[in-house]
């Protein structure tokens, strides 16, 4: 397979793959699949960082390939802001701290005492702080697939969000979702255009320690369950 792009309006290389020959496609063998479910079991949601930095050209790789992410109508509405300002990172933590203390009240007794020891963010560590947002007004698309179902536009970046976590792991980044966060105020703090909604706050970095089982699962808090499915 050989690599080909064009650029973005924002001038990103956007990544296209194609086969060298027409006919060429992909054989994902059971070697390859194994290691896909690998993968997938490892993808953790990691709220422990170290602050070594991560090289600028593996982000950008990173990003590139969200390009490549399911888009309803090829509208590819998600937008990256990359939060460096230490202004703003204390303004995103203090959201996080009032949101999480609010949280914390709606439990008791010992669901609240296993609520209050789980960290549950790495905001503070993590040297790449990634908010997502989706285009609500973004011509692109012409509005394909959106007219009965506008909220397909924000699982589209839902879709790029996951791709950026699955590439970032296979390099042995490790991403943690924020979602104890108040979006209104994320918006005010990043100065965001209004037809923008919040998807999620996304930290990035290399993680202090591996675990196969997520920290919710670890503490007691919540078992992973199989998937459900109804026959009509």
């Amino acid at each position: 397979m050989k690599r080909t792009g064009t650029l973005a309006p924002s001038g990103r290389f956007m990544p296209m793959f194609a086969p060298s020959r027409p006919q060429d496609r992909p054989v994902f063998d059971a070697s390859f699949q194994a290691s896909f479910v690998e993968l997938l079991a490892w993808r953790r949601d990691v709220r422990r960082f170290r602050r070594d930095e991560i090289p600028e050209a593996l982000l950008g790789s990173l990003l590139d390939l969200t390009a490549l992410a399911p888009s309803v109508g090829n509208c590819q509405p998600t937008r990256w802001v990359r939060v460096d300002d230490p202004g703003r990172r204390t303004a995103i933590t203090a959201n996080f701290e009032t949101a999480n203390k609010a949280a914390l009240g709606t439990y008791d007794g010992e669901r609240a005492q296993t609520y209050a020891r789980l960290k549950l963010e790495g905001l503070r560590e993590a040297p790449v702080h990634l908010a997502v947002f989706c285009d609500e007004g973004t011509p692109q698309g012409h509005g394909l697939g959106v007219l009965t179902m506008p909220q397909t536009r924000r699982y589209s970046a839902v879709c790029a969000l996951h791709t950026f976590w699955l590439a970032a792991r296979t390099h042995g980044l490790g991403v943690g979702w924020v979602s104890i966060l108040d979006p209104a105020s994320i918006a005010a703090t990043l100065d965001i255009p209004a037809d923008w909604s919040f998807i999620a706050y996304l930290c990035v970095g290399w993680p202090q320690e591996e675990h196969l089982a997520p920290e919710l699962e670890r503490e007691g808090w919540q078992a992973r369950t199989a998937h459900s499915l109804l026959r009509r």
